[in-house]
């Protein structure tokens, strides 16, 4: 079955990066799995030798009644899975090789209110360096702080292009995400989202200029406001973001 573009689809086909995905899951009969984007079920075959819950979601119709036929026990569900209910998520192990489409939407909504395990996901490597970037880099913006104010996330190795069909034109990498043991909380989840929008959107802008439209009193909670939003870790828009929540 060939991958179709408008999909994103790159099927991981590398015998030898099967076998390292498994050995860093190291799925228990008790597990409960979700896997996103199955494509031919080359991954499933190993996880379904290791627990009997699994579900896979798949947007491919074509796939979805593949895996069906291959897969009797398995439950396939045929959909996108940026839309499917948050529920399909809870008390599961999520895995799933991301088409890079799809792979910031879904990172964002696992910061929503997603109740899994843990999550291993293929990414595109530039994405991958966004999750660990640190505050005075480059790749630091909203995606960073969204998923770091939450989660740990723990690069495992690199995947060639080679190990896909068709190979994309990027180097990918393979990661781990679990939740932090005291994520930072703001008290207002859309004030925050917002403050992160505006200030990134002019990050070369100190932020009291690009935040200018928010009531901050800088001095009260002790962040210069002559840096820049590059420069800010994630207590500090927390911080900001609580500051105009108090100032509303």
């Amino acid at each position: 079955m060939k991958a179709r573009k408008r999909f994103g689809q790159h099927f991981l086909q590398d015998a030898s990066t099967h076998a390292r995905i498994h050995d860093v899951l190291d799925v228990q009969p008790e597990d409960r799995v979700l896997e996103i984007g199955p494509g031919r079920g080359e991954l499933t075959v190993g996880i379904l030798r290791a627990t009997e819950n699994v579900v896979a979601v798949e947007i491919d119709r074509d796939l979805s009644r593949h895996l069906r036929v291959r897969f009797p026990q398995l439950e396939v569900v045929e959909a996108d899975v940026l839309s499917v209910d948050a529920s399909l998520f809870c008390g599961r192990r999520v895995l799933g090789n991301l088409p890079y489409n799809i792979s910031t939407p879904l990172l964002i909504r696992m910061t929503e209110k997603v109740d899994c395990i843990d999550m291993h996901f293929m990414l595109q490597k530039e994405v991958v360096e966004r999750l660990l970037a640190i505050p005075g880099t480059k790749a630091w913006g909203r995606l960073s702080v969204k998923i770091q104010r939450i989660f740990d996330v723990r690069p495992l190795f690199d995947v060639e292009p080679e190990a896909f069909d068709p190979p994309p034109k990027v180097l990918s990498a393979f990661i781990r995400m679990t939740y932090r043991p005291e994520p930072l909380t703001p008290k207002n989840l859309l004030l925050f989202d917002a403050i992160l929008r505006q200030a990134f959107s002019q990050r070369r802008k100190t932020v009291e200029n690009s935040l200018k439209s928010f009531q901050i009193d800088w001095a009260h909670i002790e962040i210069a406001e002559t840096l820049r939003a590059d420069q800010l870790t994630v207590a500090q828009y927390v911080r900001i973001a609580d500051e105009a929540t108090r100032q509303m």
